[in-house]
């Protein structure tokens, strides 16, 4: 019986673009361009779908970036908040981000999280989420955004997790439709 193994490797883009010391990002703001110059680069490499994310931790410091592989990685679970997410965790050798309570990290990403990433985010210990473009945004261009409760974000407020949305959401949204006219594939 054939059991292949499963590996995820990141553009080498990433790694060029992340080999200089990165400084803190304060703020929502700053930490929000950053993602958006992710997906910006994703798309003009052609190396997946125009979502990025990032985990932050409470200084502002990027403990790990995540980029939407799904088209070039063949799977479509590899969506920015999830890559970024479980680097995040392999980086402070945790399930946990929080470690029970005393840690404080902030998953940062460029559209609403879809249905899936929605479902991940209160297991992996973060404390607030922060989005650019709206999941309107995203099902304007063709995606599919699948079946999300209306008050996702009370459900998630009910758990400690605090949700910020729109931060530079035309910026966000822009780089959807440049996307999407490009003529990217839609998963």
């Amino acid at each position: 019986m054939y059991i292949p193994e499963f590996n995820i490797t990141l553009p080498g883009w990433l790694h060029e673009m992340l080999s200089g010391e990165l400084q803190q990002l304060p703020g929502d703001e700053a930490q929000m361009r950053f993602v958006i110059s992710l997906a910006i680069e994703n798309i003009r490499q052609e190396s997946g779908g125009p979502f990025a994310a990032a985990v932050f931790d409470s200084s502002g410091n990027l403990l790990a970036p995540g980029l939407n592989l799904v088209t070039s990685l063949h799977c479509s679970i590899l969506h920015a908040e999830i890559i970024a997410l479980a680097l995040a965790q392999q980086r402070i050798g945790s399930h946990d981000l929080s470690d029970a309570g005393r840690s404080h990290h902030t998953l940062v990403t460029s559209a609403e999280p879809c249905a899936m990433c929605l479902g991940a985010i209160p297991w992996s210990g973060v404390s607030r989420v922060v989005f650019g473009a709206l999941d309107a945004d995203v099902r304007e261009i063709g995606f599919d955004e699948g079946t999300k409760p209306d008050h996702w974000k009370e459900a998630l407020a009910t758990r400690g997790i605090e949700v910020r949305g729109e931060v530079l959401r035309s910026e966000a949204a822009r780089l959807l439709q440049a996307y999407s006219e490009k003529g990217g594939p839609l998963y």
